[in-house]
């Protein structure tokens, strides 16, 4: 029997397109990285019982988790987690020293995202002057474009521009976040001329005004018995309100807070919740009809704010965890029926955690307190004023560094050395000061090796301060007795975070190894068969790499 040449050339074509079909790299239809700012690691397990069984609760029941996650550098804050988390480095070798940081060279103060080449999209005001270009390295969604020839689609998501931008990476579709002037979420131009269609509705509905109505506990107050009494004096008050307790007003506080207000209650999360959803949808996430693997970075970022506003241990804490809980549920149930339970990945993470209160860890007979940190900064210029005859040889304390003025010093022919010796002999007696270190003499400093690693992984010499100081356990920098908390140092209640994955390609399980923040990108690389970040200094966690 004789074949013509148009049928065998339809033959061979099949039969090609069925090698390359059965050669297509096997990969999740969709990776969902989500981040919880400032969710300390007990988080997962205080709540537990409180939690539904489609959060939280799923995540431990099906995923795999990584019980000893450590951040392994110091200053423990936002943009530095966001970075290190995607790009699996650290500051000395990502460049993102800080929420805030300085260019030692010439003294400018740079935000983390900022970059005064774009302009805002969706927003007038500086707030949409942002962009990837402070961060020096790729990111594993950098990593994930380029595996893909750029076919993959990668959207970032958050309240905060830096959880948004620095996830994304320099390679994504678009990044999205809350701009509390407007109650818009906005980008730059850095992504895009205009806001896509989808979002403008979105931003038409003005859901932050309509959840900014009554803030109440989501069960029977009585039932927070994790938490200190209703009203405590540990928490900062909000903007126009003398008396911080429940219910809250939102509505009548946002008159005076603005729209940003959202983002101090778990409302925030919702709202981020829903422009996920929306992105999912709009964007056709996990969709691609040729399986490419997209990427949705999502942060939720209200649990920083409220922790910051009221601490752990109180019943606004325990009640934003609880409602963060409902909304993980509902994006997870959503994932189910729009890409598929199965399909897609999903892995949950925080940038840092979270101190308890001093005031309160005092009250509870702990050690613990405030590093007056303005005090110690008027005092120590006081010193080498006396010492050098000259004013102004610091520029900051931010970030748990002390940043030199050279150009002061250099105009006034001062020795550099002579400079640092003295901050250091000075910092080395201050109250509450446990280390102090010259980052040029570290090495020979007598400090813990595990202290001292993430002192250097913290130091990147163009950006961050030539001496770096490291707190008293309990110990951060605020006013005496304030109220409310914050993070940065190399404790545990701030370095200890989650890493739990779920989905594709996971099965459930957990271990106690000691693992790193900076694993988590070479992980997620490994499960999609990627180059892993060019600034990458971690290491798999093997015990995840278990594929289907």
């Amino acid at each position: 029997m004789k074949f013509n040449k148009t049928f065998l050339s339809v033959l061979g074509l099949f039969a090609g397109l069925s090698l390359y079909a059965q050669q297509e790299v096997n990969r999740p239809k969709l990776v969902v990285g989500i981040v919880v700012d400032q969710m300390r690691w007990d988080y997962l397990y205080r709540y537990q019982d409180r939690y539904s069984n489609g959060g939280f609760k799923r995540l431990l029941n099906e995923g795999f988790s990584s019980e000893n996650t450590y951040i392994p550098y110091i200053p423990t804050v936002t943009a530095i987690g966001h970075s290190s988390i995607y790009t699996g480095s650290v500051p000395a070798i990502h460049g993102i020293a800080g929420n805030d940081f300085i260019i030692q060279a010439t003294g400018q103060e740079m935000y983390c995202t900022q970059d005064d080449s774009v302009t805002g999209v969706g927003a007038t005001s500086k707030a949409g002057k942002m962009s990837p270009k402070n961060l020096l390295v790729s990111t594993v969604t950098d990593q994930l474009r380029l595996a893909t020839n750029f076919r993959s689609k990668v959207i970032g998501i958050s309240l905060k521009d830096r959880g948004a931008i620095l996830p994304a990476g320099h390679f994504a579709n678009a990044a999205f976040w809350f701009d509390g002037e407007s109650g818009n979420w906005i980008s730059s131009s850095f992504y895009m001329k205009e806001l896509p269609k989808w979002v403008q509705n979105f931003n038409n509905k003005k859901l932050a005004e309509k959840y900014l109505d009554t803030w109440n506990t989501l069960y029977p107050i009585n039932t927070y018995v994790q938490s200190e009494k209703d009203g405590n004096p540990y928490r900062q008050n909000y903007k126009g309100l003398d008396k911080m307790q429940f219910p809250y007003n939102l509505n009548n506080l946002k008159k005076e807070n603005g729209l940003g207000l959202i983002r101090s209650t778990p409302f925030g999360n919702s709202l981020t919740k829903d422009i996920a959803i929306e992105a999912i949808d709009n964007e056709k996430l996990g969709q691609n009809e040729k399986g490419i693997t997209d990427f949705l970075a999502v942060s939720f970022s209200s649990t920083d704010y409220v922790g910051h506003q009221f601490s752990p241990n109180t019943i606004e804490a325990e009640d934003t965890y609880l409602r963060l809980d409902k909304d993980l549920e509902t994006l997870f149930n959503h994932l189910d029926q729009k890409v598929g339970k199965g399909e897609y990945l999903v892995f949950l993470t925080a940038d840092h955690g979270g101190a308890h209160n001093p005031k309160y860890f005092q009250d509870k007979k702990g050690n613990a307190g405030y590093f007056p940190t303005g005090d110690v900064k008027k005092s120590l210029n006081e010193k080498l004023v006396a010492k050098f005859k000259v004013d102004n040889l610091i520029r900051s304390f931010a970030n748990y560094q002390i940043h030199l003025n050279y150009q002061t010093i250099e105009q006034n022919n001062l020795n550099v050395d002579e400079v640092k010796t003295e901050i250091v002999n000075f910092m080395q007696k201050v109250e509450g000061v446990s280390f102090v270190a010259d980052m040029d003499k570290i090495d020979s400093t007598p400090i813990p090796a595990i202290i001292k690693e993430r002192m250097v992984n913290g130091y990147n010499r163009k950006r961050s301060g030539a001496i770096t100081y490291v707190l008293e356990p309990q110990w951060y920098g605020g006013k005496q007795n304030s109220g409310g908390t914050t993070h940065g140092t190399w404790g545990s209640y701030d370095s200890h975070i989650p890493f739990v994955l779920m989905g594709w390609g996971i099965k459930h399980g957990a271990n106690n190894n000691r693992v790193f923040m900076t694993d988590i990108a070479p992980t997620i690389s490994a499960l999609l068969h990627i180059e892993e970040p060019n600034g990458n200094i971690g290491s798999p966690v093997t015990e995840v790499l278990q594929q289907k």
